[in-house]
């Protein structure tokens, strides 16, 4: 069920709790849970919890909703889920009509077995902490091999 109310589309299904989907306006405070969905560009679709310049924003009612529900949003980004609704020839971009009713539909899909959608988000966890890991480690190799690049141009 997807219901307009001036620019913002309000959400629920039997399986997800509700939610709010709007265009972010700049320099808005959020104090709900709530998580911002790229929509301009070919990376349209990509999730983030810090605001995009072009995005919408998804506003829960609790952080587990939201959780959830950014690890959906992730899933359908990296699947390049919305290639297919982008719309623009020069700079291509995510109507919010279309992300609302394809998102929701597709979040009510990916959702409904609950317990395979839980071991999913959790698998996704630990991989995005695997992934975190290996950056901060890379990080700390190319830094060693700076300082010893650097110490040996000094002698």
């Amino acid at each position: 069920m997807c219901v307009e109310f001036s620019e913002a589309y309000y959400l629920k299904t039997e399986s997800m709790s509700n939610f709010i989907i709007k265009t972010h306006q700049k320099g808005t405070a959020y104090t709900k849970p709530h998580l911002f969905i790229l929509n301009k560009g070919m990376n349209s679709g990509k999730p983030q919890k810090e605001p995009f310049t072009n995005s919408f924003v998804l506003v829960f009612q609790n952080e587990e909703d939201c959780e959830g529900i950014y690890f959906v949003a992730y899933s359908l980004w990296k699947t390049k889920f919305w290639h297919p609704f982008l719309v623009g020839s020069v700079i291509p971009f995510l109507r919010l009509p279309d992300f609302s009713k394809e998102f929701n539909s597709k979040a009510s899909l990916m959702m409904q077995e609950h317990e395979e959608h839980q071991k999913n988000v959790a698998a996704l966890k630990i991989l995005e902490n695997k992934e975190k890991q290996f950056h901060e480690n890379i990080n700390l190799i190319n830094d060693l091999r700076r300082t010893i690049l650097y110490r040996y141009c000094r002698k």
